[in-house]
């Protein structure tokens, strides 16, 4: 039991979501700082400093918060925006990267592929033996 217990969890794939849960936890960290830091006082500048969370109906004796779940929609629109737009970032970095990478690859001078050519001719040979 002890030996299928390593073999689950120390397989690539669980290592990796592992660090994917931390370094999403705090990117969330981040992200929420963010918003609550910077995003919402300037949107408390743009909309005249309105205060959604007082915003409420009272039907009887209860009392409808709508201006919470207002908030929490806007709260959530931000983060998503801000999430959309590091993921689009980093896969453009990415995407940078990999041509860089294959602009090296394709700059190979005459001396490599004479080595390349040489490789392969030795490689068939042997396999002819």
């Amino acid at each position: 039991m002890w030996k299928e217990f390593k073999e689950f969890a120390f397989k690539g794939n669980i290592i990796d979501l592992a660090v994917a849960v931390v370094i999403g936890g705090a990117f969330g960290a981040i992200v929420t700082s963010f918003v609550e830091n910077i995003i919402t006082p300037l949107m408390g500048i743009v909309v005249g400093g309105i205060d959604f969370t007082s915003l409420k109906v009272t039907v009887g004796e209860v009392e409808l918060l709508y201006g919470n779940f207002i908030q929490s929609f806007v709260d959530f629109i931000i983060i998503a925006l801000s999430i959309f737009l590091a993921i689009k970032f980093l896969t453009k970095f990415k995407r940078q990267k990999e041509e860089e990478v294959e602009e090296v690859v394709e700059e190979l001078s005459k001396q490599e592929v004479l080595l390349e050519e040489i490789r392969d001719l030795l490689k068939e040979q042997s396999n002819n033996k």
